[in-house]
């Protein structure tokens, strides 16, 4: 078994994408034609989005993701967490934690996307057994 894909439920799924795209550099995989639903090429997992609008027509009761508390986290790994930061910024994402060299090995720092879903950009964790 593996993860296939995570879907967040958004108010506008092409504004997420382009989000993601201009914040992370992700590509569009691909957006359906009612706009309702999309994917990123992420690599070996998909990233995609889904309307809160039609979520709600399937009967599934989303709710909205709150940056002041958050239910879980995405993580994006990078060799350059400061620069990745940086152009996530002037995307339009929220600073959460400043750049910090974490005591286990790792560079990390946290957004929040224009949907408040909580964003974690990292470098590797050095010298994993």
């Amino acid at each position: 078994m593996k993860l296939k894909y995570t879907i967040l439920y958004v108010k506008d799924v092409s504004k997420s994408l382009d989000f993601y795209q201009r914040a992370f550099n992700f590509k569009t995989k691909m957006l359906h034609q009612s706009g309702d639903y999309g994917e990123l090429d992420s690599g070996n997992t998909t990233l995609s989005f889904s309307s809160l609008k039609l979520m709600t027509e399937l009967g599934k009761s989303p709710k909205q993701a709150r940056k002041d508390a958050p239910t879980f986290e995405i993580a994006f790994e990078t060799t350059d967490v400061k620069q990745a930061l940086d152009r996530a910024i002037s995307a339009g994402a929220k600073l959460i934690q400043e750049v910090r060299e974490e005591p286990w090995g790792q560079t990390t720092s946290y957004v929040s996307d224009i949907d408040d879903f909580l964003i974690e950009i990292c470098s590797p964790i050095e010298n994993q057994a």
